[in-house]
């Protein structure tokens, strides 16, 4: 009998001697992994020797950012424009501990991230050796899955879990944390192919319940007053055409969250942008009004729902996510559906199609007039002030100038502005949504560029969120990544400001950055990157301009009104339909009643309505 070998049968895998090191970045490399962001230290350099060795070769590219929190937020904006895994390494102790809060950015918004973390030697486990943190126990609450790797034979296949448990069911981060003597070790290594694992306990739901699928079709045709109300999950599931082809045939208006910005036109006529807490007026009318909702992806979190035993509380509601979690959680729907966002829309489109049924599209005639009415009641409107620039007209020539960028966000006014003003297209939106992360938007651009290098990539920042990660200049500059980063300077924390005005007596502790504010420009030719200075409006087109034509990272500061507040704006406890800053609102306050009743059909609604919400006569 003839013996079986590596080199007669192809089922054989050859074993090879070779450290933990080298599987670890082989295993990324067999995952299709082009780019790293990180920043070495002790524990962790025996990944980076083999690093070394691995770029020499070729192929793989490792970023050197200026603070790991950086490397989480660059690998976070890499997954987002991408819809890829995104890829870190810190190393042990305030290495890790930095990616934390990155590690928890990704976490809120369901981001798909490997990082790996280098840590003591397994010896030294529990002594509290130097540099040691216990890093699987601190990011236990934000991450997907974690493992600590302590027997090198195990990497390729932690490796291939980490991605596979990352990239499906609703995604999130995976921590790997690897000891610096397992980094070392050597060992037979057998690779393990991408997506060839199996973990038991561990099957995401992808295909929807039929009864329930049919139960969802009888609703929308039943209903007068839908609405789609569209979250990141659709996003994460690559529903665009989806959600177009449901809203279309049967002419449903579209709201997004925060998240889910871009997934649809928003252009189209039946688009209704973001609703929620700085929403626009008519996606919050339409919430509140409308009797189906069907929420695609969507977790009905706070900052959308606002009071949220009022949150379409005439509407029925068909729940679609991927995360069984989630359905329920602070909303029971009618008709509840566990499974993948674009996958449950495509069985639902088959079975309408199978069905012969034909969609009555003067059904939501009412309603979409009525929608329209709202559209021109309370229009999302740009300021012009004689002798200041309104961040507003930042906002809106940057899309002008740009529309078909990349746009990051950090997090505040200007991001809620960015969000209203801005017509994103699919994957175009990248903002830190769940956690509200300052300091985000600069490396998470890094990110995005690096993913996406021929594209155009605009940071929308504010003065004081920009502060919070500004070192990553130096790592546009040192790789030449032609990130544009505008600071929409106001001199504060802007959002905090506006709380302190409208809740606290205007008493602005600690939120005015005017004190001790950089010289931007001159920080920008300290860092060799490009800076651009704007404090008068003749001078704005001109700069945005100048930008964008630039070939390298350009920081432009624009110098805005200081006190101007984002609107329309929901306060906490209240419903989506009560919302401060309409002028109707302030005239409403001023003039007397907080109610009014329709004398055409009875229906009692706020004061700031012109038309009634539920039959659209002129109050």
């Amino acid at each position: 009998m003839r013996s079986r070998n590596a080199k007669t049968d192809p089922s054989i895998v050859p074993v090879t001697r070779r450290t933990g090191s080298y599987a670890l970045i082989d295993s990324l490399r067999r995952h299709g992994v082009t780019d790293i962001f990180g920043y070495p230290g002790g524990a962790i350099l025996p990944i980076y020797d083999e690093l070394y060795r691995a770029e020499a070769e070729g192929g793989i590219r490792h970023f050197l950012v200026r603070h790991e929190q950086g490397a989480a937020h660059a690998a976070d904006g890499y997954a987002r424009a991408t819809g890829r895994v995104g890829v870190c390494f810190g190393t042990s102790g305030p290495g890790a501990t930095n990616l934390v809060t990155g590690i928890a950015t990704a976490h809120m918004d369901s981001i798909p991230l490997v990082v790996i973390t280098g840590q003591v030697p397994r010896a030294a486990i529990g002594t509290d050796a130097f540099q040691e943190t216990d890093i699987w126990g601190i990011t236990l609450p934000v991450v997907k899955h974690s493992y600590v790797v302590r027997d090198p034979a195990d990497m390729a296949r932690i490796v291939a879990e980490a991605f596979y448990i990352a990239s499906t069911g609703r995604p999130g981060p995976v921590l790997i944390d690897v000891p610096k003597d397992v980094g070392l070790e050597e060992f037979d290594y057998v690779p393990v192919e991408p997506m060839s694992v199996k973990l038991t306990g561990y099957k995401p739901t992808v295909k929807g319940n039929p009864r329930q699928l049919a139960q969802a079709i009888a609703l929308i045709r039943e209903s007068r007053k839908p609405l789609l109300y569209v979250g990141g999950g659709a996003i994460a599931a690559g529903a665009h055409a989806e959600i177009a082809q449901l809203a279309d045939l049967f002419q449903i208006p579209v709201t997004t969250t925060l998240m889910g910005k871009g997934i649809y036109d928003e252009r189209h006529p039946l688009a209704l942008g973001m609703l929620g807490m700085h929403g626009t007026a008519y996606a919050n009318f339409a919430v509140t009004e409308c009797d189906l909702l069907i929420a695609v992806g969507a977790r009905f979190d706070d900052r959308v729902t606002g009071k949220l035993d009022e949150f379409a509380a005439r509407a029925k509601v068909i729940h679609i996510d991927i995360d069984p979690a989630e359905v329920g959680k602070n909303r029971v729907p009618e008709v509840p559906i566990v499974g993948d966002v674009r996958r449950v829309l495509q069985d639902m489109m088959a079975r309408i199609s199978e069905m012969h049924l034909v969609a009555d599209r003067g059904q939501t005639a009412d309603w979409l007039a009525q929608i329209n009415r709202w559209k021109g009641d309370y229009p999302l409107t740009v300021p012009i002030y004689p002798d200041q620039i309104s961040p507003q007209e930042v906002i809106a020539a940057l899309g002008e100038a740009a529309p078909d960028a990349y746009f990051t966000t950090d997090v505040g006014q200007h991001q809620m502005w960015a969000a209203q003003f801005l017509k994103n297209g699919p994957r175009q939106w990248i903002s830190s949504a769940g956690l509200g992360t300052m300091g985000f938007g600069m490396p998470a651009a890094l990110g995005a560029q690096v993913a996406l290098p021929d594209q155009q990539v605009i940071c929308i920042a504010g003065d004081a969120s920009f502060q919070m990660n500004l070192q990553e200049l130096a790592t546009l500059n040192q790789y030449g990544i032609k990130v544009k980063t505008v600071i929409v300077n106001n001199g504060w924390q802007g959002m905090v400001r506006q709380w302190q005005e409208a809740f606290y007596g205007e008493r602005y502790s600690s939120s005015n950055m005017e004190l001790g504010m950089p010289d931007f420009l001159k920080l920008a030719e300290a860092f060799g990157v490009k800076g651009l200075l704007v404090r008068d409006r003749a001078e704005l087109a001109g700069a945005i301009a100048e930008m964008l034509a630039f070939d390298g990272p350009v920081l432009l500061d624009v110098h805005v009104k200081r006190d101007e507040n984002c609107y329309p704006m929901v306060a906490p406890g209240k419903s989506n339909a009560q919302m401060m800053g309409l002028p109707e609102v302030k005239r409403a306050a001023e003039e007397g009643p907080t109610s009014l009743t329709c004398g055409s059909c009875g229906h009692e609604t706020a004061a700031d309505h012109r038309f009634c919400p539920a039959c659209g006569a002129k109050l």
